[in-house]
């Protein structure tokens, strides 16, 4: 079957991720708003915060300075070739930055020197899932670097927090990420939890559970139970938005699950700042193209 070009597509998901900030996310952090104290520090940080969204939105400007870390996944039709694909959502990451929505963050670690395209060895990175059907999907999260650094990982048992192989000691490593944070990853966060895997499957499983909105239920009761006494108790701890204190340190937490090694119970964190940045973008056989949040 015809193979149709993903790279208009893909800028225009990369314009959607940059600049507008999902309505689920919008719609927590007004929640939070309207919960905090008047005059208070956490209500002046959501206010400006909600004025930055409107601001982005209206002038088509990126929500924050930090980008982000382009990740793409893409479900496309049997038979498209990867490195096709590769190419083109490549060269709207670049045209992204050319065009100002996509900061150049591709720096080598040796030499020092940045692409200046936002391109470069594992960045952007890139998920390809094959799906029956005719139609192609791309989803990308613009993950900044402030959150990236709060994000952590851990082997259970944990000594230091006395944390078995349960989900009592993952809860308890989860919230120990949060605290650890505090306002460094520009909270609140949504947290994405992975559950088993190695240590590089459970990160990118924890990174995938992002791609969820907040009103997503999980199936799975336990985890739901789990999901919400996560958020309970991290908005307990006080740190609220930016570390200024109140009451929204969360506005979400989302949890998968992997098979394991019996040696290993790896529990990772991914941490998303307020400005959860993701869009989906759809392409039709015929070529309609749809852009979502």
């Amino acid at each position: 079957m015809q193979q149709f070009s993903l790279e208009k597509l893909a800028y225009e998901v990369i314009k959607r991720a940059s600049t507008v900030l999902p309505p689920d996310i919008v719609r927590a952090v007004r929640a939070a708003y309207d919960k905090e104290a008047e005059g208070s520090s956490a209500k002046l940080a959501f206010k400006a915060i909600l004025e930055n969204v409107e601001l982005a939105a209206k002038k088509a400007a990126p929500l924050c300075q930090d980008t982000g870390w382009p990740t793409f996944h893409v479900y496309h039709p049997l038979g498209w070739s990867t490195a096709r694909m590769r190419r083109e959502i490549e060269a709207s990451v670049a045209k992204g930055v050319e065009d100002s929505l996509l900061r150049p963050n591709a720096v080598d670690p040796i030499s020092g020197k940045n692409t200046e395209t936002c391109v470069g060895t594992g960045i952007p990175t890139f998920y390809f899932f094959e799906v029956e059907g005719e139609s192609a999907r791309i989803d990308v999260l613009l993950k900044g670097g402030g959150c990236e650094n709060t994000s952590a990982q851990y082997s259970l048992p944990f000594a230091p927090l006395k944390a078995g192989r349960d989900l009592e000691g993952v809860r308890k490593v989860v919230l120990q990420a949060v605290n650890d944070a505090q306002g460094k990853g520009c909270s609140p966060a949504f947290l994405g939890i992975g559950i088993g895997g190695d240590r590089a499957y459970s990160y990118a499983l924890a990174k995938k559970q992002l791609f969820r909105h907040i009103d997503d239920k999980t199936a799975d009761p336990r985890l739901a139970g789990l999901e919400a006494r996560i958020i309970h108790d991290a908005n307990e701890l006080g740190i609220g938005p930016m570390g200024f204190g109140g009451a929204c340190t969360l506005l979400g937490a989302k949890i998968g699950v992997a098979s394991r090694h019996p040696a290993c119970f790896f529990v990772s964190v991914a941490y998303f700042c307020w400005a959860s940045r993701r869009a989906s973008g759809e392409l039709q056989p015929g070529g309609e193209t749809k852009v979502t949040q």
